[in-house]
């Protein structure tokens, strides 16, 4: 293995860069910034001729550097091998990457929105899409239900709720700590105390718990829902399952939601509990209220109704975070950095989507699950 060299001729009324030696990744180690300066001074000259036939052996790494210092466009003087210059033709297909907007091109943000409005549509249309084909797979597996994927289904309950479980108390725990300390501050002040117990059943299990469960999740068991379809696809193990004739939805997609479902408003109570617990921690600390008194008061200030609306919830958001675990996961093309991509975007948008819909379950039910008197 020889050095890679760049060394200027003179030959009759032009000159020639002749580059030769090794031109490869193990190569170019250490030299790599030192030769991107020389060939790019060079390269800005287009009277300059190229001559390549010296270099023994031309990787990617090594044309990328050649056609870097070129300006991603073939100087008109160029002598090389021809099995070197299937490697610079493959540089000359890739399309170039758009040039980024001017900062004084008022045009621009428009563009930008509109951009971004068509990512959206995109992927709207691909989860409409996602949902109608799970629909297709429910309609086969009521005519064939020997095919129910029961094992994956129990594994998507495991590893997305049970796994789940230590982090959510924890978590659930001290959020139920600082929602009650900072309540009974202020309800100690006005002699109102006892409502403590009003406020955190009201607000932990109406609220606070399906959606902090949600959050959780979605950012746990989500994200490893998109790594895992997301490493299948870079590795070609769906383009397989297509070729064998399975259903990815089936398989992958269908399991993972309805284990989704089924987990998380058992996590959701889990996360309750621990509030609950953690509420009255601080409110026999600060308030003197006392174990028995606080869990026997909670179900005659609580309507039932809120267990029911909380369970609904639960199982709205678990299908949700599914969702969009898995089709952020399926969309993601075979390369690295887009699986990283893709598990960001799966938990940006599935926590989104669950505030979303707490928000239309709070409009939907405002009137439901209080006292009247």
């Amino acid at each position: 293995m020889t050095r890679p060299s760049a060394q200027l001729a003179a030959a009759g009324p032009t000159q020639t860069l002749r580059l030769s030696g090794t031109w490869t990744l193990h190569a170019l180690a250490g030299r790599v910034n030192e030769l991107t300066r020389l060939l790019s001074d060079y390269g800005a000259d287009r009277e300059l001729a190229w001559d390549l036939t010296g270099i023994d052996l031309l990787d990617s790494t090594g044309a990328l550097l050649i056609w870097r210092a070129w300006g991603r466009e073939r100087p008109p003087q160029v002598a090389l091998r021809p099995e070197h210059d299937a490697a610079l033709l493959r540089l000359a297909r890739v399309p170039r990457a758009p040039a980024p907007g001017r900062m004084g091109d008022f045009l621009e943000p428009v563009a930008f929105l509109g951009r971004q409005e068509a990512k959206l549509l995109d992927n709207a249309v691909g989860f409409i899409a996602l949902i109608g084909y799970m629909v297709f797979d429910l309609f086969y597996l009521v005519a064939h239900p020997a095919a129910i994927p029961w094992r994956e289904v129990s594994a998507s309950v495991y590893k997305a709720g049970a796994r789940a479980l230590p982090v959510t108390a924890l978590v659930g725990f001290l959020i139920g700590i600082v929602v009650s300390y900072l309540s009974a501050l202020t309800l100690r002040t006005y002699g109102a105390g006892l409502y403590i117990i009003d406020l955190l059943g009201i607000s932990i299990i109406r609220e606070l718990g399906p959606l902090l469960a949600a959050i959780l999740l979605a950012g746990r068991s989500g994200s490893a829902m998109t790594a895992q379809i997301g490493v299948m696809r870079v590795t070609e193990e769906i383009d397989a399952m297509v070729a064998m004739g399975l259903s990815p939805t089936l398989r992958l997609v269908l399991p993972k939601v309805l284990g989704m479902a089924i987990a998380t408003p058992l996590v959701s109570v889990w996360v309750v509990a621990a509030a609950l617990f953690g509420g009255w921690v601080a409110a026999y600390v600060l308030l003197g209220i006392s174990f028995p008194y606080f869990f026997q008061t909670l179900p005659s200030v609580v309507h039932p109704d809120n267990f029911w609306i909380a369970t609904v919830k639960s199982v709205a958001f678990g299908v949700g975070i599914a969702l969009a675990a898995c089709h952020f996961g399926l969309r993601v093309r075979p390369n690295t950095e887009s699986v990283s991509a893709g598990i960001t975007a799966s938990v940006v948008t599935s926590i989104t989507l669950m505030i979303l819909l707490d928000a239309v379950f709070a409009v939907a039910f405002r009137d439901v699950g209080f006292f009247t008197p």
